[in-house]
């Protein structure tokens, strides 16, 4: 069982301590565990065994689990966003400029956003409830007694598979988004398949995909790790069961927004913005 270590802390920050807020006591407290958690993580990736078959296994568990809704609302959006958008063009004679407004919006922000946040929800909150019903149901206990390391199986090919799957499935999503986009141009206008992508990835730059696609690493990251963690150190009980799964919903879907603010100004610092 997971218990929550007493530190040794400095006489000047025992003393700052006590004129903490217990709310902000206990958000640094947790802060401190999810870091000490992601060390270990670090730690225990490079170190045999290397549960290849268990990545692999959930790879296709995270993928296939999120990729219909993934789809469905993809589409939605593309749809709805160039119907949106398409009056107001009209009004300033830009109508032409559509497709590339569209194409820039959906890859390098709306895109990897919104299915962050999907993932966020479905897959953050599967991990937690299925970990934490592993933790109750001392499933995780009985591997430590047979030898197994639960870390290394339960916890490290999760955050891998979802670090991998989630930039695919943003890719997926994208190209699903501009295809609804593409069918809502189509609706009041002939325009062309080849023409339609080709005015999209015309206005669009290398510079435009590849922050786009790096930030979405971070955040299939941020999913596995908060899933996994509340999921892990979760309280016995039932309770404990849904408190983990809902927490990992609400903490992943903050991180999402939290590492898109971060990549956004260093982006911008950069220059790519």
């Amino acid at each position: 069982m997971h218990n929550k270590r007493s530190l040794n802390l400095p006489a000047p920050i025992k003393h700052w301590e006590r004129f903490m807020p217990k709310g902000l006591q206990d958000f640094l407290n947790e802060t401190g565990e999810i870091t000490r958690f992601v060390g270990r993580f670090f730690k225990a990736l490079w170190l045999p065994p290397y549960e290849f078959k268990e990545v692999i296994k959930q790879c296709y568990e995270v993928g296939n689990r999120s990729l219909p809704l993934v789809g469905l609302t993809s589409f939605i959006i593309g749809l709805v966003l160039t119907l949106q958008s398409r009056p107001t063009l009209a009004k300033f004679g830009a109508e032409a400029w559509l497709p590339a407004m569209v194409g820039i919006s959906i890859i390098r922000e709306i895109g990897p956003v919104i299915i962050a946040l999907i993932c966020a929800g479905k897959i953050g909150s599967s991990i937690g409830a299925e970990l934490g019903s592993m933790k109750v149901t001392e499933q995780i206990d009985a591997m430590e007694v047979s030898g197994t390391n639960p870390f290394k199986y339960i916890v490290v090919t999760r955050i891998i598979a979802t670090t991998l799957m989630i930039p695919i499935l943003v890719i997926i999503g994208d190209a699903i988004a501009l295809y609804g986009s593409y069918l809502a141009v189509t609706i009041k206008g002939s325009v062309s398949f080849s023409l339609f992508f080709h005015s999209v990835f015309e206005s669009t730059e290398f510079s435009d995909f590849l922050p786009a696609l790096v930030k979405s690493y971070f955040f299939g990251f941020a999913i596995g790790v908060i899933g996994c963690y509340k999921g892990y150190n979760s309280k016995k009980g039932t309770e404990g069961v849904g408190e983990s799964a809902n927490s990992a919903v609400v903490v992943a879907s903050l991180l999402v927004f939290v590492i898109d603010l971060i990549a956004v100004q260093i982006i911008e610092f950069f220059g790519y913005i």
